[in-house]
């Protein structure tokens, strides 16, 4: 059946019953797919030929390699050289993958530890700072820590509580949801009273729908003590080839700190937009190494793939996202393990397959940056992060409020 079959089946199916997913859920957050039973058919046999398909790859009896394997042209760290230390500490919450531990640690900052309670996200950590204390798994579950053994030794606490209870993907239920992180990271901000906070969030947060779980969760509790000013950063505009709009809350406990500081300052501009100074960032073709294809821009929001009750591979985040990966000739879905796998496994459309390597060097890792678990988990690890080189821009405008 052709794919043009598959989308009539599925807008004529609009009308008729819905009937239940045969793959039961126990994740209480979870809130299946309303599709019937044509729908559900014609996502089945597209399962089962991608798996198919994926097999016979893997075998060798694939479909012949349509892409040669890239060699990127982004380099990361580029855009976060090294810093000599700054005297500076910094304590990690919600570490994940380490993309704010990452900036932080390239900026000069020593680090103090890490708190991370997917135990694959701790091995990452250790895999690539072995120097680092990490606490993972139940160990790095901050609801069991007391942050006033670290009074007085941290300059910065820095994380990023999770964001599913205020994204469109974790269903926007705030505070009702179990996984609503904030109230901890408020916790450990008044336990240890770093001289400066820093807490990273999905832009969402920062909508009216939010303003008053803001007020009552974030601001209130904090401002007895703390100069607040939540600024949105955009990924694109530090360099990285992704669009992915964040929220980064400042806190600082005194004035000097608070009129010391510079926020972070963008210096890039989105492709094809008019010269406004600003050094243009590298479309996603571009930054992997792919061909020139007469069309060029930034990658859509990579989402993490640690949402829902399956596993799975795929990076796409919206009907839009998927329209501008068909532009962009990239396939985003079943992202393969490396590059010679994504190569040999060709696409149904021959559009080019991603890689982990691939998809973590849209976000801003280094190639160099390890990551530890399964394909989804590793994927899950990356979509979650905060781009490193927006981390570092973070890292250092935090710097700039200890200046002399």
């Amino acid at each position: 059946m052709s794919e043009g079959q598959d989308r009539l089946i599925l807008v004529n199916a609009m009308a008729q019953e819905y009937v239940p997913s045969k793959i039961k859920s126990t994740d209480p957050l979870h809130e299946p797919r309303l599709l019937t039973q044509a729908q559900r058919d014609v996502f089945r046999r597209r399962s089962r030929d991608s798996h198919r398909a994926r097999a016979a790859a893997l075998a060798g009896a694939g479909a012949e390699p349509l892409h040669d394997i890239n060699v990127p042209r982004f380099n990361p760290c580029a855009l976060m050289p090294r810093r000599e230390s700054n005297g500076l500490s910094s304590l990690s919450m919600f570490s994940g993958g380490g993309g704010l531990d990452l900036g932080f640690d390239l900026a000069g900052f020593a680090h103090i530890g890490s708190w991370e309670i997917m135990q694959d996200a701790a091995v990452t950590l250790r895999a690539n700072r072995p120097q680092w204390t990490v606490h993972g798994g139940d160990e790095g579950d901050v609801r069991g820590v007391d942050w006033k053994q670290y009074r007085s030794m941290v300059d910065v606490l820095h994380g990023g509580p999770p964001c599913q209870p205020f994204s469109n993907a974790g269903r926007q239920r705030g505070a009702s949801d179990p996984r609503d992180m904030w109230p901890e990271f408020v916790r450990a901000v008044l336990g240890c009273r770093p001289e400066v906070f820093v807490a990273e969030n999905v832009a969402a947060l920062m909508s009216a729908s939010f303003s008053g779980y803001v007020n009552s969760t974030i601001i209130n509790p904090l401002s007895k003590e703390y100069r607040i000013h939540p600024v949105i950063v955009q990924a694109y505009e530090f360099g990285v080839p992704q669009i992915r709009r964040r929220v980064v809350f400042f806190g600082f406990r005194t004035t000097r700190l608070e009129r010391n500081w510079v926020p972070p300052r963008p210096g890039f501009r989105r492709p094809g937009t008019i010269d406004d100074g600003t050094v243009q960032t590298m479309g996603v073709r571009e930054a992997l190494g792919l061909p020139d294809i007469g069309f060029d821009d930034v990658s859509p929001t990579i989402r993490s793939t640690l949402t829902g009750p399956r596993h799975t591979t795929s990076i796409l985040s919206s009907v839009s996202a998927q329209k501008k990966f068909q532009q962009l000739g990239i396939w985003p879905n079943g992202v393969a393990e490396t590059r010679d796998r994504a190569r040999a496994f060709v696409a149904k459309n021959g559009d080019f397959r991603l890689s982990v390597p691939d998809v973590a060097l849209i976000q801003g890792f280094p190639e160099d940056w390890r990551l530890s678990g399964a394909v989804y988990m590793q994927l899950g690890q990356i979509g979650n992060a905060v781009a490193p080189p927006v981390g570092y821009a973070v890292a250092c405008s935090a710097a700039s409020a200890f200046a002399k």
